[in-house]
Formats: structure tokens, C-alpha cells, sequence
């Protein structure tokens, strides 16, 4: 059974986030000679958490918080400035500073614009962060909390679909029954992501 996170639980599940991505080549680029990286990182996890408590669901594997996952409706995937407001967001979206943010906006631009193309006019369900912290990596927690997200697609009969960072991430979603959409290059950081779709299979 997953534990429901709680608005009490967002500094720590941000914090979790940021060490289960600490190394994600993007985030690596966007944040490079940026001072308090790791705190800055937390606070972007932070709003992606209020965002998913507002708008979606977020779940963590137990009540210790080791894994966290969060998904909303495709409506919301791409979150507006007033959704941020609305979620309470606006002190984490301060503490990730102005340089960051403008560094973040035009890098991840071709995704955004490649998802509302693709999923135009279509319901679907997107898969806004998943992690587990590093030091519990291959313990089960990852897979419990993918399963649910898939039990939820099902459910409603919608594809989920996400971003993959990395290759391994990439075989990881494969495995759980995602395919690949496209390979899309970041700008400025000239990294790939992979945008992935599971179609619901009931």
C-alpha cells in the first residue's frame, strides 16, 4: 500500500528528488556553476510536488519517503504561471533563482512543444517526476510505485506518457511497457531526451 504524500512532507520529498537526480545530465548542464546546486534542485522538485498535490496525485512508497512518484492529467503537463500560483509554489520557484529558471524554460522548449503536438486534442495522463533516493536503488520501491501509475491508466483507460533523461532510463520505461516516441535534442545543453508513451492495454 502506498502512502499519500502530505503537504508536510514536501521539503523532504524535495530533497529526496534532488538526490535521486543529482546526477541527471540536464539538470547538470542547467545548473553548472550555479551556486547552492543542491538546494536549488530541491525547491524544483519541490514545485513539481505541489504542482502533483494541487492538480494530480503523489505517492510515496512508505511513510520513510523513499521512492516518489507524481502524475497529472495531460492538461496540466505543462504548468502555466497561474497553475503555480495556485499550488502554493511560488516560494520554491524563488528559492530555484532567475538565472536557473531562464536557463530552464528555453532547454526543455522543443519537448513541450513536440507533447502538445502529439497529444493534441487527446486525454492523457503524464508522468511529472519519479524517483527513489540513490542509496536505495534496487530494492523494489521503484517498481511499486510504477505499478501504480500504470493500475491508475488502466483504470481510465488513458496512455501515460514521460520524459527519459538517460538510456538506462530509457531501458527502465521499456521495461514496464513504454515505447519510445521520439529522441529529442535539448537546446543550448544539446543532450537528448526520450519522450516515451504506455498505451493502456485493457
Amino acid at each position: 500500500m502506498l502512502y499519500r504524500v502530505q503537504k508536510g512532507d514536501i521539503t523532504r520529498a524535495g530533497k529526496i528528488l534532488a538526490d535521486a537526480f543529482q546526477n541527471d545530465p540536464a539538470w547538470s548542464k542547467i545548473f553548472e556553476g550555479v551556486s547552492h546546486r543542491e538546494k536549488r534542485l530541491s525547491a524544483n522538485y519541490e514545485v513539481a510536488i505541489r504542482c502533483g498535490l494541487k492538480y494530480g496525485e503523489v505517492y510515496a512508497s512508505s511513510q520513510n519517503l523513499e521512492g516518489i512518484i507524481a502524475w497529472v492529467p495531460g492538461r496540466y503537463a505543462d504548468m502555466k504561471t497561474w497553475h503555480l500560483l495556485c499550488s502554493g509554489a511560488t516560494g520554491a520557484v524563488m528559492r530555484i533563482g532567475l538565472n536557473v529558471l531562464k536557463r530552464m524554460a528555453p532547454v526543455y522548449k522543443p519537448v513541450t512543444e513536440y507533447r502538445r503536438e502529439y497529444m493534441a486534442d487527446h486525454e492523457f495522463l503524464y508522468l511529472l517526476v519519479f524517483g527513489v533516493a540513490t542509496e536505495l536503488h534496487g530494492r523494489g520501491f521503484g517498481r511499486k510505485l510504477i505499478d501504480a501509475v500504470i493500475e491508475k491508466s488502466e483504470q481510465e483507460r488513458l496512455p501515460l506518457l514521460v520524459g527519459a533523461g538517460s538510456e538506462d532510463n530509457v531501458k527502465m520505461y521499456e521495461h514496464f511497457g513504454f515505447r519510445v516516441l521520439e529522441k529529442i535534442t535539448l537546446r543550448i545543453v544539446g543532450l537528448p531526451e526520450w519522450e516515451m508513451v504506455r498505451e493502456p492495454q485493457v
